[in-house]
């Protein structure tokens, strides 16, 4: 029996327990079947797994191989046995056999992944050959003069054999020392201008001009400087700051776009908050933005230095050549390491060996010069680069 004087709820609980049936409950009586009827259960439905078959790990190695056994014995029966031919046909009936096999196996959504991933794998190895080729030519031929004499000694009065890049060296150093200097303040503070004040169509303009000076031919960059100091110092003028001035003409809209793209990267919270404290905009961007950018930008100019670094054309037309070394810019002659690789080679004399030989070994040393800043300006962004997650 229910009591009246209890909550609505306590009563509601025990009016179903006396008539769970009224309540719209199902009791047990209810599941039961009638007399005379078997029960009958639900059937139960075949699992459907959307994992199909996959193939072994073993399988796409073993494709190529057979591929390659096979091509290659008909090239040597037929007697045109040739590597590259060797290397394309595999590629192509190696790529039809391991899509046959997956497409059999694993079906064709996972063999279309497979013929995918083996076009861009090939096409990176097909990218690669001709830069190993080109490391594997140069190294071969400028080990030849990689001791220390060719690294101590200049080409002063020195015919035939013997000889070094030590004047080469320096020159090189210093022009690429001068066109940073002249093009690192310039590209930093158009990027300032162009990121955080620039507006309308001035910013629209520079950012048009920025753009075609990157791919500007490098040989005009050379006349522009050799026509510059024409006008002051009359025909013939040959100085180191002239190869300077031309490098900077083409490493300043790198230094810019690099520059730009590193103050894009600083969070805009920073400067509001240094706004919020009442810091004026220039010192926001000297305080705040520059220091957390600084480690990109650094890297951009040491791959905007490893770009310029190797330039000749301009430097065959600004700085000339010179047997000797020249630590003045501004007098003179200044060799260089592009331009005693190109004289060398394109200019032998009797005997031509030791004139190959040095052209060699110039054009190695530049590409370890290269290399090293490239590599030290990865390291760089990678270890201290500015992180937006």
């Amino acid at each position: 029996m229910s009591t009246p004087w209890l909550k609505g709820p306590q009563r509601e609980r025990e009016r179903r327990a006396e008539r769970p049936e009224q309540a719209g409950e199902v009791t047990d009586a209810q599941v039961q079947p009638k007399p005379g009827r078997p029960r009958v259960d639900a059937p139960s439905l075949p699992r459907v797994s959307l994992v199909g078959g996959s193939l072994p790990r073993w399988g796409a190695g073993a494709v190529v191989a057979g591929a390659v056994v096979v091509i290659g014995g008909v090239l040597a029966i037929l007697g045109s046995f040739n590597v590259v031919l060797l290397a394309a046909l595999a590629l192509a009936a190696s790529s039809v056999g391991i899509y046959a096999w997956a497409r059999a196996v694993e079906g064709p959504r996972k063999a279309t992944d497979r013929l995918v991933t083996i076009a861009v794998s090939s096409a990176f190895v097909i990218a690669l050959v001709p830069l190993v080729s080109l490391l594997y030519t140069v190294a071969s031929n400028g080990l030849v003069r990689f001791d220390l004499a060719f690294f101590t000694e200049s080409m002063r009065g020195v015919v035939g054999e013997g000889g070094g890049i030590a004047h080469a060296i320096t020159g090189t150093l210093l022009i690429t020392g001068l066109a940073t200097a002249f093009s690192v303040p310039i590209g930093v503070m158009a990027a300032i201008y162009l990121h955080e004040y620039g507006r309308g169509r001035l910013r629209r303009a520079l950012t048009f001009f920025v753009d075609v000076m990157t791919g500007i031919p490098s040989i005009v960059a050379g006349l522009f400087a050799y026509a510059l100091f024409v006008i002051f110092f009359g025909p013939g003028i040959r100085l180191g700051v002239m190869g300077a001035i031309a490098l900077s003409v083409l490493m300043i809209p790198i230094v810019v776009r690099s520059t730009e793209e590193m103050l894009r990267v600083v969070p805009n919270g920073l400067r509001e908050a240094s706004y919020a404290l009442g810091v004026s905009k220039w010192r926001t961007i000297v305080k705040v933005v520059l220091p957390t950018s600084f480690v990109g930008i650094v890297s951009g100019v040491m791959l905007a230095v490893a770009r310029i670094v190797g330039e000749t054309a301009p430097l065959l037309v600004t700085t000339g050549v010179l047997t000797s070394t020249n630590t003045n810019p501004f007098d003179g002659r200044m060799q260089n390491l592009a331009v005693f690789a190109f004289n060398e080679y394109s200019n032998p004399g009797v005997p031509k060996d030791p004139y190959i030989d040095r052209a060699w070994g110039a054009a190695l040393a530049l590409i370890v010069i290269v290399m090293a800043l490239s590599l030290v300006a990865r390291l760089i962004s990678n270890r201290y680069g500015t992180r937006t997650a």
